[in-house]
């Protein structure tokens, strides 16, 4: 079994483009791990046109976004309207995402695919790989260009990100990178919108 997983966004790509990245690293599957796999600025990446056009590219698409999306259905997940990322991942929907990819692993080179450019802004690097990490797949993130940054490569760029270096006397790189996983979360996360106090007043005025 390949202890190795691809990661991609589909950003303001074209979809020959995206087919292109994906063929580069010889790519034979996309897990979507999108929430809601359609998008006003980029249609073409809406969820049935992609599987039609990437099976003419000979690359399976299966959609997760129920199991590893990070807009979750599940309101034991919500803390004042903000997904928390630890209480999703010990969901048994969740796990069983993580399975899926684990199994599938066995016959395919999968690419996780989301929206975002870049793999930290995306909870397919701070969620997803994270907790793949745990059950010993390591991930290659696809950048735009196509170059390869490997999940440690972005760990470090992460760091940097948040403001916090490699080293400290008392904790180390592995604790350093719990609390910067937590600091992105925090920017990242989705969180609901709650109306404001004027909004509810004027909402029970009318």
């Amino acid at each position: 079994m390949s202890e190795h997983i691809y990661t991609i966004g589909h950003s303001t790509h074209s979809k020959e483009k995206l087919v292109e990245l994906l063929a580069q690293h010889d790519v034979t599957a996309i897990a979507d791990v999108r929430s809601q796999p359609y998008s006003r600025m980029n249609p073409q990446f809406n969820r049935e046109s992609l599987r039609v056009d990437l099976k003419a590219a000979g690359i399976a698409y299966v959609f997760l976004g129920r199991e590893l999306g990070a807009r979750t259905e599940d309101r034991s997940c919500y803390i004042d309207g903000k997904v928390q990322y630890g209480l999703l991942a010990r969901t048994p929907l969740f796990e069983q995402g993580l399975t899926r990819i684990q199994q599938g692993l066995s016959e395919h080179r999968i690419a996780l695919m989301c929206a975002e450019k870049d793999p930290l802004t995306c909870h397919r690097t701070i969620l997803v790989c994270r907790y793949l990490a745990a059950r010993g797949i390591t991930a290659q993130h696809i950048l735009e260009d196509g170059r390869l940054e490997s999940h440690a490569e972005a760990m470090t760029r992460l760091l940097a990100e948040v403001g916090m270096g490699e080293r400290e006397l008392f904790r180390s790189r592995d604790d350093l990178i719990v609390e910067a996983y937590s600091r992105r979360e925090q920017q990242i996360a989705y969180s609901e919108k709650v109306p404001s106090s004027a909004d509810r007043a004027g909402g029970a005025e009318r």
